[in-house]
């Protein structure tokens, strides 16, 4: 996780990992808050790493380099994503998927302001016609990777990381799997720009579908 300034939510984020796995998750938090995140991160057992705001992108890459394990998961810490549905995750991966990316717009993802949900709608239709493969949610934050599909893959984007890790793999052939997740309410404030993140993502998705393209010749 890449955390900002995500005191109200952390520790129940943490709190649910440790259930839901039975402890046996190792969990690396990329901080560079200026509230109580990092303090309430470690009390509850987290392997804190503190950074420079930099950006989602350079956060989330130190992220997932940090732990040396063969699956690695990805989520953001605001409390919106169900930890419950990790079992399942980690199932479809043990039954051959490279990435388990989940799908918050499948159930209407309500909880989402309107703005961000035509977008988040936007951006996986546009990959969609990019990449000539359907996709519903391009910039979910909540994936299970294998290590071996993440460590082959050289990372371009900071804001549009979360797009072109679901991009990526798929057009290069990997088994990427999309599975329906409930979307809550955040705890706290959003620190993305809705039109300036959004513009952002965009230009990746756009940057990273020709990219792959090109590389096909």
């Amino acid at each position: 996780m890449g955390t900002y300034n995500e005191e109200a939510a952390i520790g129940t984020v943490l709190d649910d990992i440790e259930r839901v796995t039975d402890g046996r998750a190792e969990v690396v938090c990329v901080d560079g808050s200026s509230d109580d995140t990092p303090e309430i991160a470690r009390e509850h057992g987290a392997t804190v790493i503190e950074q420079e705001p930099q950006g989602y992108g350079v956060a989330v890459k130190e992220a997932i380099e940090t732990p040396d394990r063969p699956v690695v998961v990805t989520t953001d810490c605001d409390d919106t994503y169900p930890m419950d549905a990790l079992p399942a995750f980690l199932d479809e991966i043990n039954d051959g998927a490279d990435v388990v990316s989940g799908d918050r717009l499948y159930h209407g993802a309500a909880a989402m302001p309107a703005f961000n949900r035509f977008g988040n709608q936007s951006f996986a239709a546009v990959a969609s016609l990019l990449m000539g493969e359907r996709v519903h949610d391009t910039t979910t934050g909540m994936r299970a990777y294998r290590r071996e599909v993440i460590q082959d893959i050289s990372w371009t984007e900071n804001t549009g990381l979360s797009a072109e890790l679901l991009i990526r793999p798929l057009m290069r052939g990997y088994d990427v799997r999309e599975r329906p997740i409930e979307y809550a309410e955040r705890l706290g404030e959003t620190k993305l720009d809705p039109i300036e993140g959004g513009a952002a993502i965009a230009k990746s998705i756009v940057t990273v579908c020709l990219e792959e393209r090109l590389r096909r010749f």
